[in-house]
C-alpha cells in the first residue's frame, strides 16, 4: 500500500518518516509548499517520495491511503479524480498518530486536551495536579518536561499540530537516551522514559491516545477547511479517547448523536451534569468552587459521587467551567481529591494566558491568548464587576490560528460599555474602525501600560497575540 501524506506544512514530515521508519512505502505532498530544504533532505533519507503534484498520482496502481490534515482544503474527491482507478482509504493525521503510538504508554496516565477556548490553561492545572508524575507535555506554550518539578523545555516553537504530539514523545526518548549513552550500550538499564504522565494539548481534535480526553467547550464553531467542515466536527474526534469529559452545554448542542456511555459532562450551573458548580465565591485573587458531582464514570469502571470545594486562580466564569473541566477530568482518573484540591491551589495562572499582577497602585489583568474572540473579550470584561477605575485595552495580531476575529461584533459590543476603551495592534486598528465612537489607539501596547501606572488606574489588557510576541515588543 501507498501511503500519501498530504501537508508537510502542520507535521506531514513527521508522519511520513514515522511512516517510513515502520518500513511503509510513503508519498508525500507539500500542499503549502513551505517544505524548507533540511526537511526535504529528511524525506530523501528516508525514502518518502515527494510528489510535485497530485496528478502523478496517474503513475501509481493498487491501494492509496491519503493521510491528511482535518482541516485539509481539498475536497476528497479532488484528490481521487488524479487516479480514479485507485483504491483510496483516508486516514486523518489525529488517526495515524494513534496508530503511531499504540505500543507507547500503556501504564502512563494520558489525557488529551481540545476545544475552541481554554485548553492551555487545563493543560497547565493537570500539570499542578499530575506534578508527582513528571508530566510530559504539549501545549501552544512548548513541548515541556516536568522532572521533580523541574521544567526541562523540549521544544520551545511547536504547534499544537497532532504530529507534534509523536515528536514530543521522541524528544523525551532522546532527553532520557543520549546518543553517547546508546552508543556506550547502557540504555538497556535505564529507564527509557522520565514521565509517568503525558498531557497533550491539541486544536481540532484528539488522537485518542488518551485515557481521558477533555473537551473544553466549543464557545464558537467556527468553519474550517474552506467551509466544508467546522470545529464541532473536527473536534468530535475526542470521543475516540478511552473515557471523554466534555461541557455539558456542548455535549447536548453538538454531539447529542454520541454514545454517553464513556462520556461525564460538567456545566457552571446545569445539576444535570455529572459535575457542576453549586457556589463560586468569585475573586480577582482567589476563587472559591464548591462543586458537587454524580454518577462520574471512571476509568476503572467505578462510580463516584460527592462534592470538593478548592479555591484556585479563576477570576471569571470562564476560568471556573476550566477548572470543572479539570476536575472531572481528575475524579474520571480516581485521583485523590486532595491532590486535586492541592494543585489547583498552587495553580496562579499562566504567563501568557491569563495572569494578574500589581504594578505600582495598579492592579493589571492580561488575558494574551491566540483565540481570543468576541466571546472570549465579553468574559474577560464581566470580571471586573465595576468598571470605575478601570482601563479596558483590546487589540491583537491577525494569522494566529485558523480561527479568525469578527471585527465588527467586537466593535458593536465595545460601543456599549461605559469605561475607557483603548485599541492597540492590527486587530486593534481594525476593530476602531468600525466602532461608532471615538476610543483612543496606541501603537505600542507599553503605552497603555505607562498610561495606567502614571494616572493610578488599573487595565484589563486583552490581547489576541503569542505571548512571546508581546515581549518582542
Amino acid at each position: 500500500m501507498n501511503n500519501l501524506v498530504i501537508d508537510m506544512t502542520h507535521g506531514g514530515v513527521k508522519i511520513a518518516v514515522s511512516l517510513a521508519k515502520k518500513g511503509r512505502n510513503v508519498l508525500a505532498y507539500d500542499i503549502y509548499n513551505t517544505l524548507n530544504p533540511i526537511d526535504r533532505k529528511m524525506l530523501e533519507i528516508y525514502d518518502v517520495w515527494l510528489l510535485n503534484d497530485l496528478s502523478e498520482l496517474k503513475d501509481y496502481k493498487g491501494d492509496v491511503r491519503v493521510i491528511y490534515p482535518i482541516h485539509l482544503p481539498l475536497t476528497f474527491d479532488r484528490i481521487t479524480k488524479n487516479n480514479p482507478d485507485l483504491n483510496y482509504t483516508f486516514t486523518s493525521h489525529h488517526e495515524v498518530i494513534h496508530e503511531l503510538l499504540e505500543d507507547w504508554g500503556d501504564e502512563i496516565i494520558k489525557i488529551e486536551v481540545t476545544g475552541v477556548k481554554g485548553k492551555t490553561s487545563c493543560v497547565f492545572m493537570l500539570k499542578e495536579i499530575l506534578i508527582d508524575k513528571n508530566p510530559l507535555i504539549l501545549s501552544s506554550l512548548g513541548a515541556l518536561l516536568y522532572e521533580n518539578e523541574k521544567e526541562i523545555v523540549l521544544k520551545k516553537d511547536i504547534s499544537i499540530a497532532p504530529a507534534n504530539i509523536k515528536e514530543t514523545v521522541d524528544l523525551a526518548y532522546k532527553i532520557a537516551n543520549p546518543i553517547c549513552k546508546i552508543a556506550d550500550g547502557i540504555v538497556v538499564s535505564e529507564n527509557l522514559r522520565k514521565y509517568d504522565s503525558a498531557i497533550f494539548e491539541s486544536s481540532l481534535g484528539t488522537s485518542g491516545v488518551g485515557d481521558v480526553g477533555l473537551l473544553t467547550n466549543i464557545s464558537e464553531n467556527y468553519p474550517i477547511a474552506k467551509g466544508r467542515s467546522c470545529a464541532a466536527e473536527a473536534k468530535k474526534q475526542v470521543f475516540r479517547c478511552k473515557t471523554v469529559v466534555c461541557e455539558k452545554e456542548s455535549f447536548d448542542k453538538y454531539y447529542s448523536d454520541v454514545d454517553d456511555s464513556n462520556v461525564n459532562t460538567f456545566s457552571l450551573d446545569d445539576n444535570s451534569a455529572n459535575l457542576y458548580a453549586c457556589n463560586i465565591d468569585y475573586s480577582l485573587d482567589r476563587t472559591e468552587i464548591t462543586a458537587r458531582y454524580c454518577n462520574v464514570k471512571t476509568t476503572d469502571g467505578d462510580i463516584l459521587n460527592g462534592e470538593i470545594t478548592l479555591k484556585t486562580f479563576a477570576p471569571g466564569a470562564h476560568h471556573v467551567k476550566n477548572v470543572l473541566g479539570v476536575v472531572l477530568t481528575c475524579l474520571t482518573l480516581k485521583i485523590d481529591e486532595d491532590k486535586i484540591i492541592q494543585g489547583l491551589g498552587n495553580y496562579s495562572g499562566i504567563t501568557g494566558r491569563t495572569t494578574k499582577r500589581s504594578k505600582g497602585n495598579s492592579t493589571i489583568i492580561e488575558e494574551i491568548n491566540p483565540g481570543i474572540n468576541t466571546d472570549a473579550i465579553r468574559q474577560s470584561i464581566n470580571m471586573i464587576e465595576d468598571l470605575d477605575g478601570w482601563y479596558v485595552a483590546v487589540g491583537g495580531d491577525y494569522g494566529i490560528t485558523c480561527e479568525e476575529i469578527d471585527e465588527g461584533k467586537v466593535a458593536n459590543y465595545l460601543n456599549t460599555l461605559e469605561c475607557d476603551i483603548m485599541l492597540t495592534g492590527d486587530v486593534g486598528r481594525s476593530i476602531g474602525e468600525k466602532m461608532d465612537k471615538k476610543v483612543e489607539f496606541y501603537e505600542n501596547p507599553s503605552d497603555i501600560y505607562d498610561l495606567t501606572t502614571n494616572n493610578d488606574k488599573n487595565l484589563l489588557f486583552i490581547y489576541r497575540s503569542d505571548y512571546h510576541k508581546i515581549q518582542q515588543r
